[in-house]
Parts: C-alpha cells; sequence; structure tokens
C-alpha cells in the first residue's frame, strides 16, 4: 500500500469533517494500487455506522460486516469491471450497459446491512459509451448514503462531465528513495544496484516494480545500452533482441523491455549536450508509435523488439562523442 498516505488523508479528512463527497474518481498510472484502495475505503464504510472518528482505513470496524467483506458477500459493495467473455477466462473488452443497468437497479433496493452501499467501478475507462452515460445519469442524481469510487488510468479520456461530477484523488509515482527502500524491505537479499534498475524501469509505480523484481532487469538493461552504444552496425545484437522476445511466452521480456526504454532513454539525455535531445526525444516518440501500432494489431514480439532496437541504435554516439555509461 505504498503511496496512498495523501489519497488517505484527503477521505479520511472528508469523512471526519462530514463532508464526504459521492462520488471519487482515484486517477493516476495502472499498477499505483488504486483498485486496492479502493477496496480499502469500501471495506472502512461498510464495516462502521456514522460516527466520523477513525483515524485510519485501517480501523477495526463491525466484525460480522468485516467478515462478509473478507468472503467477497458483502451485499452492499457492488464492482462493476470487465468479464470472461467465455471458457478461456479472457475478459470482455469492455464493461457492459447490462453490467450498469444491473448496478442502478440494485441502488433502487434498500440497505440491508450497515449505513453505506459502495460501487467500485475498476476501471471506469472500460465502459461502452452507453454505459458511461448510463453512469453518469446516476451520478447527476445519486442515492441517499452511496458512495462511487471510479478508478480510471487515463482520466483525460473520460467524458468532462463525468469528471466534474466526482472528487479526484490523484495517485502520483512514488519517489526513486522511497521506492528502492521499500524494494529492500519486500526483498532484503535483492542486490542494490538490481533495485535502483528496477525502481528506474517502474517509473516510480509499485505494481510494475512488483512484476519486474524477480526479472534480470540489470542483464536486459546491459544489452539494450550495447545497441545505444554501439549502434550494432551487423545488427547481431537487434536480432537476438528480437529473438529474445519474439513469441507468446516471451511476452514478459518484450513488457519488461518497454519498460526500461524511458529510463535508458532519459540516462543517454542526460549524458548528450542540449543541442542532440531532440533527436533522442524523436526516437522516444517513435518506440511509442511502435508499441501502439502493435497493441492495435497484430502483436509481433520479435517486430517490436528489433524496431525497438532500430531506435536505440540511432542513438549511438558519433565521432568524439561519450557514450552512456551503466547505471551504478
Amino acid at each position: 500500500m505504498i503511496g496512498h498516505k495523501d489519497a488517505e488523508k484527503a477521505f479520511l479528512e472528508a469523512w471526519q469533517g462530514g463532508r464526504l463527497h459521492h462520488a471519487w474518481l482515484l486517477a493516476g498510472p495502472q499498477g499505483m494500487g488504486k483498485g486496492a484502495f479502493a477496496e480499502r475505503v469500501a471495506r472502512f464504510l461498510v464495516t462502521r455506522g456514522a460516527d466520523g472518528g477513525a483515524v485510519s482505513l485501517d480501523d477495526p470496524g463491525d466484525e460480522v460486516a468485516g467478515r462478509l467483506v473478507d468472503a467477497g458477500n458483502h451485499p452492499e459493495i457492488l464492482r462493476l469491471a470487465r468479464q470472461p467473455k467465455d471458457k478461456t477466462r479472457e475478459l470482455a473488452r469492455n464493461i457492459t450497459i447490462e453490467q450498469v443497468r444491473q448496478m442502478i437497479r440494485r441502488l433502487h433496493l434498500s440497505l440491508s446491512l450497515g449505513e453505506w452501499r459502495v460501487i467500485i467501478v475498476d476501471a471506469v475507462d472500460d465502459l461502452e459509451t452507453d454505459g458511461a452515460n448510463a453512469l453518469l445519469k446516476t451520478l447527476e442524481e445519486p442515492p441517499a448514503k452511496t458512495l462511487f469510487l471510479l478508478v480510471s488510468h487515463s482520466p483525460g479520456r473520460l467524458l468532462p462531465t463525468i469528471r466534474s461530477r466526482c472528487r479526484m484523488l490523484r495517485f502520483q509515482p512514488v519517489g526513486h528513495d522511497v521506492m528502492t527502500s521499500w524494494l529492500h524491505g519486500l526483498r532484503p537479499m535483492l542486490d542494490l544496484a538490481e533495485a535502483r534498475a528496477i525502481v528506474a524501469a517502474s517509473g516510480g509505480v509499485p505494481g510494475k516494480a512488483l512484476a519486474l523484481i524477480d526479472s534480470d532487469v540489470a542483464a536486459m538493461e546491459r544489452k539494450l545500452l550495447a545497441i545505444a552504444t554501439s549502434g550494432d552496425p551487423e545488427n547481431r545484437l537487434r536480432e537476438a533482441l528480437a529473438r529474445e522476445v519474439g513469441g507468446t511466452s516471451n511476452r514478459a521480456r518484450l513488457e519488461l523491455v518497454i519498460d526500461i526504454v524511458p529510463a535508458l532513454l532519459a540516462r543517454v539525455a542526460r549524458d548528450r549536450p542540449v543541442a542532440e535531445i531532440a533527436p533522442i526525444l524523436a526516437q522516444w516518440d517513435r518506440v511509442q508509435r511502435t508499441v501502439r501500432d502493435a497493441i492495435r494489431g497484430s502483436y509481433d514480439g520479435a517486430m517490436v523488439g528489433f524496431e525497438i532496437g532500430n531506435c536505440l541504435a540511432e542513438l549511438a554516439p558519433r565521432q568524439g562523442q561519450s557514450a552512456p555509461q551503466p547505471a551504478r
């Protein structure tokens, strides 16, 4: 639960002051634990009465209600999320209008337990257009004692009218030193250089750092840096990279490369004269376009890996320039 202190403070101050807004937009990068924060808030509300004396979201409330929450059976916590669409368990592309309608029908029923009902939409970005419009109407005329927690990874893409009906809680990336200390607390035996590489690759997003913690981030970073340093004139390094990240079984390695590249480009930029920053930014844009195109079309990991290698090769220093150095 790293990086939630400001959000928890803002929510508790509203609760204790008796001015709890009916809808909260939990906004920030994916992997910040916004969904987990929403679950903590939901548990907090449905396990206590009307008093505002709690000093932490984790303060114990009613024991019976707490057991229902732990079992996933509390009747006053409603969740909207993408559902498996078939026996393969692959998730549907969107949260459907029918899911929203079912939730709205539940809102017309009286509370059966406790004093609050909580609706968690994770993520509100996944709503179909009709579903978003239906939710908006409910936010405009919310039932009493009902709290909406809308998780969003891209709040700028939401309907402005939805944003305007919510109080926003922003979850910002965690600072480098705090993240490094947190990782060492989780894995005391983790090498400091590896921890720093993970933190840099994660961009301060705890969920991403957890996904990277068992990957050899430092080794992959050295491979990518070798391309950026040498220019890989015979394509050997790029071809090896394409083989390493190609295919469905290597999807995690490809995602690792995509996570590492921003920090690596930033390091290259710091070591170059100001006049050479623009070409580095151009390669970053090229990497972004490559990833977006891959997601929209057929996901060819080998092609994406090779193209990222091409972008890095363009950064090889010319005569008289110094090469970027590995992170220490």
